[in-house]
């Protein structure tokens, strides 16, 4: 461990000797704090949601990527829990990358997803597969990543929505942005809220106790102090207060309420040729659980981590080499936890080399220092090669790891317990890519393939307790084929956005396909513009999921259609104003991708947006 560090400490002070000071102002390289996703992803695919995208659906993330991206999420009723599904990989081997931080939580090791309210980011970018060595323990499906962008010297600008729609839904959101040449701030504020009392088609019942409220707050600040130096500030508050749905066969009176804070302090240095980064971050997370939301009595968790890193990047003719350390202390406790802590080490070097105009690689290692696990050294290697200007292939192969979460080792109580002689998770994947693509079309093809080793997963006893255990082995392999088209003729214009996605999740021992990883998905986004008018459909088709390890239970396969209009009306008084009306589950779907709970009957949104 020691000599590792010193190499680390060594190849960065040689580069802090030699860098050279320059005056330029290298901001649109330093503004983006993923600048691994920027710098060190040539031979992956990686997907962009842009904010036209994100503002289709008006919900939460999962909402944008479920029709956007090969995803695949499981939601415990609309606005529950959502946990994703990426290449039949569980939602604790999904990472979700705040600004360059791996956010999941430290007790599930997952994102809920239906915590994450897009409308106030910058861009959500889509990894596809396995990032350990970048993004550390969980990145092993895929990342998903969500930037706050600092724009210097734009002008000052607010927008302001406000929607209403069926079963009593709400938003409202405000979003202000302005930048002079030393200093950038942008603030989001956004609501979201449901009676979510929609009919459970075929049935007289309607869906009961799954109200919800959420509200989210989004600071960006960046200054900067010379030159050379920028200081960023972000900050991000996520308070959620939900009903839980019950089921075809049980109601449901219990309630969640959860409180998610990410602070997030960046230093940055830039000259010609090195950049350095110093962050510190701190993220906490509390949830309440009342199984009677009558009652005052409620389990609890908790949960604190502290995060510094040091980062340097550094430039050499067709060379970039970044070094980073990582030291991170994690704190947590509950009514069903006591008290808990673990401390991790990170060392992890990032090698990219463009030999020619056509060909690129690169080389990760990665080394953790966990106290109470042993860690696996990881890797990963990338190629990226363009015979010709409008064809690419793209290889990559990786270790990766995910480490027990706390929930996983010491939970009790519920019906279920931990199991503190986990194993870490370790994975070794492989994909290939190419990409055929003009001045109005795209067209993709990548295949990938996922053997994992000690898979974490929670089944019940013979007694009916749920307890984690490693599964001996576990192989994923499948094809994502995704096409895009454009045109424009005069003041018309479309964009049409095809994906399929067909994975294969097979645990070894059982010969069984994972439950709830469909073999097929399907999505489509059609937008046509004309002067001031615009529309879009939607589709999404999820192929028959398994409900039971034993594959003797499933749900069908169901089409979700949405469909929307917009209308811009002429500026006035400065401001522009546009009128959304969104119809989703057009066709009336009766469907459900978690079994027993029914997902909302056709329903009716309307938004008025302010631009000022």
């Amino acid at each position: 461990m020691k000599n590792v560090i010193l190499l680390l400490f060594t190849f960065l002070g040689v580069n802090l000797v030699f860098g050279q000071r320059d005056s330029v102002i290298f901001l649109q390289e330093v503004v983006l704090s993923d600048s691994k996703l920027q710098e060190f992803a040539d031979g992956i695919k990686v997907t962009q949601l842009n904010d036209s995208v994100l503002q289709r659906n008006q919900g939460m993330l999962t909402d944008n990527l479920q029709f956007n991206t090969p995803i695949y999420f499981r939601q415990n009723g609309y606005g529950m829990v959502s946990s994703a599904s990426f290449r039949g990989t569980s939602a604790s081997q999904t990472a979700v990358v705040w600004n360059g931080i791996n956010i999941n939580s430290q007790l599930t090791g997952q994102t809920d997803f239906n915590t994450v309210m897009a409308q106030n980011l910058s861009e959500v970018f889509v990894r596809s597969g396995g990032g350990s060595t970048q993004y550390g323990t969980g990145a092993i499906g895929g990342s998903i990543h969500l930037n706050q962008n600092l724009a210097f010297g734009s002008p000052f600008e607010n927008r302001f929505r406000i929607g209403y729609g069926s079963f009593d839904t709400n938003t409202i959101g405000y979003q202000s942005q302005w930048g002079t040449n030393k200093t950038s701030f942008s603030l989001g504020i956004g609501h979201f809220s449901s009676t979510n009392n929609f009919k459970y088609l075929g049935t007289d019942r309607r869906n009961e106790n799954g109200a919800f409220s959420n509200q989210n707050l989004d600071i960006a600040i960046g200054q900067l102090l010379s030159k050379s130096n920028l200081l960023k500030v972000y900050q991000n508050t996520f308070f959620g207060n939900r009903d839980f749905s019950g089921t075809l066969t049980a109601p449901s009176n219990d309630n969640y309420r959860d409180l998610n804070t990410r602070s997030l302090v960046e230093w940055t240095n830039f000259e010609t040729n090195y950049i350095q980064r110093v962050k510190a971050a701190y993220l906490s997370e509390r949830y309440r659980y009342y199984a009677n939301k009558e009652r005052e009595e409620f389990s609890f968790g908790t949960s604190g981590s502290f995060l510094l890193n040091y980062d340097y990047l550094y430039r050499y003719k067709k060379w970039k080499l970044n070094g980073i350390i990582e030291a991170n202390t994690i704190n947590a406790q509950g009514s069903s936890i006591n008290k808990e802590s673990r401390n991790r080490l990170a060392g992890i070097l990032l090698i990219s080399h463009r030999p020619s105009n056509n060909f690129s690689y690169g080389i990760d290692i990665r080394k953790d220092w966990v106290s109470d696990f042993e860690s696996p050294f990881v890797y990963s290697i990338d190629i990226k090669y363009e015979p010709t200007e409008s064809y690419t292939i793209n290889l990559n192969t990786s270790k990766n790891f995910r480490i027990p979460t706390f929930n996983d080792l010491y939970w009790e109580g519920g019906g279920a317990v931990g199991n503190s002689e986990l194993l870490p998770e370790t994975s070794l994947q492989g994909e290939i890519g190419q990409t055929l693509s003009g001045k109005n079309y795209s067209l993709s093809l990548n295949g990938f393939y996922i053997s994992t080793i000690d898979l974490i997963q929670w089944r019940p006893d013979v007694s009916g307790n749920w307890s984690p255990i490693n599964v001996k082995d576990v192989t994923h392999y499948g094809l994502e084929f995704e096409t895009e088209f454009l045109k424009k003729s005069g003041e018309h214009q479309w964009q049409w956005k095809n994906g399929y996605a067909y994975t294969k999740a097979i645990d070894n021992e059982s010969k069984q396909q994972l439950i709830y990883v469909p073999y097929h998905k399907i999505t489509s986004n059609l937008a046509y513009s004309y002067k001031k008018w615009g529309a879009f459909t939607q589709g999404l088709y999820n192929g028959e999921v398994f409900t039971s390890t034993d594959n003797n239970q499933n749900l069908s396969a169901y089409l979700v259609l949405n469909a929307g209009l917009t209308y811009g009306f002429p500026k006035k008084k400065g401001i522009e104003t546009e009128v959304h009306v969104v119809i989703n589950n057009l066709l009336n779907e009766n469907y459900q991708n978690v079994a027993f709970r029914p997902m909302p009957n056709r329903n009716i949104h309307l938004n008025l947006n302010f631009k000022f």
